[in-house]
């Protein structure tokens, strides 16, 4: 069975931020994501890590301003230096957290730029943070996301991730694999990830229509961790999902599927 890790900007929003590690390790995860690090101290996320005998195993690189709607910005070119300022902020905190992965959101496209500029920017940004990254121990993975939910997102499939993958060359460049966003954009979801396996790094799990917990939906999540199991997946999945009651109330699947 694989690995899951709570993301803690969607579980356990019932408490504040800092209370969920512990809800987390309660309902027995082993691991935590979030979407940001950055408003809280790192040393203050740290305690509340070792305190609960947790493992840091993902956080997004800054991704400009999320409030306002922004989603990233490693494709927008009249943002370069503001990309680059963010993956040192990232490299601190993850050498305080001990985390060895960040995610690069690509961000909608912008306006105004034509569409060897965006690219050129995207792959420039890549391979930048990658070899930045790749210095300080961590990785780097970039993710697919669908267009219905963020609408104009610039990189949305596989075929594209892979693409940007071989121009960028770095052998720390790896994929980030959200089955929600993958069904929703492209679906073959098993053959996809056996294929491309030695490319991913990250899986992110919730079920489709709605984004509720595994089970909800129309994606087969028994037969899914099975595949992983059987192709040999080694990483996490995080479980970044909106539950469609409480947290508590929505973790039966992990026990059901023998996760915990």
């Amino acid at each position: 069975m694989p690995r899951f890790c709570a993301n803690l900007s969607m579980l356990f929003t019932e408490v504040d931020f800092l209370d969920r590690f512990e809800a987390a390790a309660k309902a027995g995860f082993g691991g935590v994501e979030y979407l940001f690090p950055y408003d809280v101290e790192a040393a203050a996320l740290k305690a509340r890590l070792d305190a609960n005998g947790l493992q840091q195993v993902l956080f997004n690189l800054p991704a400009g301003d999320w409030s306002n709607g922004e989603r990233g910005i490693a494709c927008h070119p009249d943002r370069v230096e503001e990309f680059r300022a963010g993956v040192d902020q990232a490299i601190a905190y993850a050498k305080v957290l001990g985390n060895t992965q960040v995610n690069c959101l690509a961000g909608i496209r912008p306006q105004g730029h034509d569409d060897a500029s965006v690219e050129n920017t995207l792959l420039n940004n890549l391979e930048y943070a990658a070899e930045k990254l790749g210095a300080a121990g961590i990785r780097l993975v970039m993710e697919m996301i669908n267009t219905l939910d963020i609408p104009g997102f610039y990189l949305s499939n596989t075929r594209q991730a892979l693409a940007l993958r071989e121009k960028v060359g770095s052998p720390n460049l790896f994929l980030q694999y959200d089955i929600y966003h993958m069904q929703i954009m492209e679906g073959d979801l098993a053959r996809t990830l056996e294929k491309n396996l030695a490319a991913i790094n990250h899986i992110q799990l919730a079920d489709n229509p709605g984004r509720h917990e595994p089970g909800s939906g129309e994606i087969n999540y028994r037969f899914l961790f099975s595949h992983l199991d059987r192709i040999g997946y080694q990483g996490w999945i995080g479980c970044e999902y909106k539950p469609a009651t409480s947290t508590e109330a929505g973790l039966g699947w992990l026990k059901s599927h023998n996760a915990v």
